[in-house]
């Protein structure tokens, strides 16, 4: 089965090895027909600590890491993933 990709913008490093990623999804509403955002954040895997808040990333899907972290970042935005 394929690891999902998502692309986000960091919000968060304060801790070791870990990104905090927010991802957006943009939906059409069933009834009103209107667009919507929402978001989701998702704790991401940084073996580095490269990324800095407010870089575009990819994550995508990994193995857990630990309770709440089974993403992990992939690319910069811009970069060859």
């Amino acid at each position: 089965m394929p690891r999902r990709i998502l692309q986000g913008t960091v919000v968060a490093d304060a801790c070791d090895k870990t990104v905090t990623v927010r991802v957006h999804r943009r939906f059409k509403h069933p009834f009103y027909k209107k667009f919507i955002v929402r978001s989701n954040k998702f704790a991401a895997h940084d073996e580095e600590n490269r990324f800095k808040v407010g870089d575009a990333v990819r994550i995508r899907e990994c193995r857990p890491r630990s309770k709440r972290k089974c993403w992990e970042v992939i690319a910069e935005d811009g970069e060859a993933g």
